[in-house]
């Protein structure tokens, strides 16, 4: 149907006769002669429908609204003095039309394409005119690109790509499954997998040394901006390596990727112990594109003559007392401002956020009359202050503490745009905890009872750590991984530690344990969340800008309105009956 894609068409092909099809993304009828825009993938060229050339072509033109899809045929010809238009491609030149054809109508948008002020279930009702823009396109043609580039990547590296199973069985891996009901086995389920961790385990057992996959995910839980229901993650599993060897595969395939978008990133990243994490940035993805650190001053706080800041800086395991300071936050911040940021950490579980201010004549503010002057001299060197500095004050439980303040460093960063949006800060967090602990006291694998500890005989359980290593990217958890534990005496030992007794191991995952107790290797792995990367990659603020047909944040699908109900013969044939009194 077409000689030629809008933009190939430049100022070597004037003179020349071609074909173009595609959407009218503009149309104006300037004293008896129509200019048409027309779009296609790679972007516009303008249409010249004039009757002196193609009385058909006028009149066809004349009918063509926003949307039509049209055939177009004529002459390349340089646009006149004056009528070059720099910001196109093909501004340089236009088509006059001698044949034009309405291939198909559009009824009146919903909306202008490419308006971004349109709500979001609007967009994503009608994604398929979403879809249409430039900018959208540019962002799949980018995801094509880093999925060959990561498939290239490990395939020169020795992998080979497996499928795994959509249909499993229902296993605890952290979140909730989606389950699909058997018609054969009535009251049995198949469970959609959340990764293909145990099936790529049983890969290595199978002697694949090697196995990648773009994979399909699949977990049933709340959704944030980085989340949907359905996701896709570069899932990478290898024989006989050491945590070294996957941490090389994953900054290869990164660096790829990111070379085939346009990007060279250097390697290898910078490293980090998940506890310095934790105690310096609040998180277990720390954003380092800019620097505010959280400060100890615990040992400070146990010296006050204020019973409770005393008692919270003595149980140095228990509780934390950090400070976070803003260079030249006294002339930023109004005191009503630095009164208002109590509100965001409270959100988060803090019981108040103290500050203090240094002036000329001092440091001001409530806490400072609870300190002698050898506390506040100490204070001013360990935070290093200088006038018009302001220091906040986090104090409390552990893990609220660090939580809330690690948020807040971000929220002032943001305030304060201290964040280079064009930087890409990759980092390593290692060596993380092997347990975590619920709220009812019980505990549970961090990553995943499968995590291969460093030191499994450590008497105190908030002590053993894990091979288990994450990627992060601009304060985002691009993916994660762990060295696998291959011998069944130290399955045994997470698994009791985990109080997940003999019958339970054998009914969840006995197909694993069979396979590991016929000469597993060693062998370990990551899984990259692709969507998240491309997010990244493409300065999206949301993972559904780079998921074709994403879901909304209540995991609904607004144009084929998923989740829907299904017919009872359906639900007879699957001997399953729809409780009304429970439905929402």
């Amino acid at each position: 149907m077409r000689s030629h894609y809008c933009t190939d068409l430049g100022k070597n092909d004037i003179g020349k006769e071609v074909s173009v099809c595609g959407w009218v993304n503009s149309y104006r009828d300037h004293g008896g002669v129509v200019f048409i825009d027309l779009r296609d993938k790679t972007g516009l060229i303008q249409l010249v429908c004039d009757p002196k050339d193609s009385k058909n072509a006028y009149e066809v033109a004349n009918e063509a609204r926003n949307e039509f899809v049209l055939r177009a045929k004529g002459k390349v010809r340089a646009r006149g003095e004056g009528l070059v238009n720099p910001k196109l491609k093909t501004g340089e030149i236009e088509i006059v039309v001698e044949n034009l054809s309405i291939e198909n109508p559009s009824e009146p948008l919903p909306f202008v394409i490419g308006d971004k002020s349109v709500n979001e279930e609007i967009k994503l009702k009608y994604r398929f005119l979403d879809l249409r823009t430039n900018e959208n396109y540019e962002k799949f043609k980018l995801r094509s690109k880093a999925a060959i580039a990561a498939r290239n990547a490990l395939d020169e590296l020795g992998f080979i790509e497996v499928e795994t199973p959509i249909l499993t069985r229902a296993t605890p891996e952290g979140a909730r499954d989606y389950l699909v009901p058997s018609r054969v086995y009535p009251g049995s389920f198949y469970a959609l997998p959340q990764s293909p961790q145990l099936f790529k385990q049983l890969l290595m057992c199978s002697g694949f040394d090697r196995y990648f996959q773009i994979a399909k995910c699949f977990r049933d839980e709340d959704l944030r901006a980085d989340r949907q229901p359905e996701f896709t993650q570069i899932d990478v599993e290898m024989s006989f390596c050491e945590q070294e060897d996957v941490i090389n595969v994953g900054e290869k395939v990164l660096k790829d990727i990111f070379s085939a978008c346009g990007h060279e990133i250097k390697t290898p990243f910078r490293r980090m112990e998940y506890k310095e994490a934790m105690e310096l940035y609040g998180s277990d993805k720390p954003d380092l594109r800019f620097e505010m650190p959280l400060i100890d001053v615990a040992d400070i706080f146990e010296k006050s003559n204020n019973e409770m800041f005393a008692n919270l800086g003595s149980d140095k395991k228990k509780n934390r007392v950090k400070a976070l300071v803003v260079k030249g936050g006294d002339k930023i911040f109004s005191k009503r401002q630095m009164q208002g940021f109590e509100e965001f950490v409270r959100k988060f579980g803090a019981q108040g956020l103290a500050f203090i201010q240094v002036k000329e004549e001092g440091l001001k503010g409530p806490l400072v009359k609870f300190f002698a002057e050898s506390e506040i001299n100490e204070l001013v060197s360990r935070c290093d202050l200088t006038v018009g500095d302001v220091v906040f004050f986090g104090a409390g439980k552990k893990k609220i503490v660090l939580d809330y303040m690690g948020r807040f460093r971000i929220f002032l960063a943001n305030e304060l745009n201290l964040i280079d949006e064009n930087k890409f800060e990759f980092l390593w967090v290692v060596n993380f905890p092997m347990f975590e602990q619920n709220d009812d006291g019980s505990y549970s694998a961090m990553h995943h009872p499968f995590t291969m500890p460093n030191n499994p005989d450590e008497a105190d359980i908030e002590d053993i750590t894990s091979i288990a290593y994450d990627v992060v990217l601009n304060g985002v958890e691009l993916g994660g991984g762990s060295i696998r534990i291959h011998k069944s005496q130290i399955q045994e030992k997470v698994f009791k530690l985990l109080k997940i007794e003999p019958n339970e191991q054998r009914e969840k995952f006995g197909f694993l344990l069979d396979a590991l107790s016929f000469g597993a290797p060693p062998h370990g792995g990551i899984a990259i969340g692709f969507d998240r990367l491309m997010m990244l990659v493409t300065k999206s603020s949301s993972i559904r800008d780079v998921i074709a047909f994403p879901k909304t944040q209540r995991a609904q699908c607004p144009m084929t309105k998923a989740p829907s109900e299904v017919s009872h013969d359906q639900l007879q044939e699957l001997g399953l009956r729809i409780n009304l009194k429970d439905k929402k």
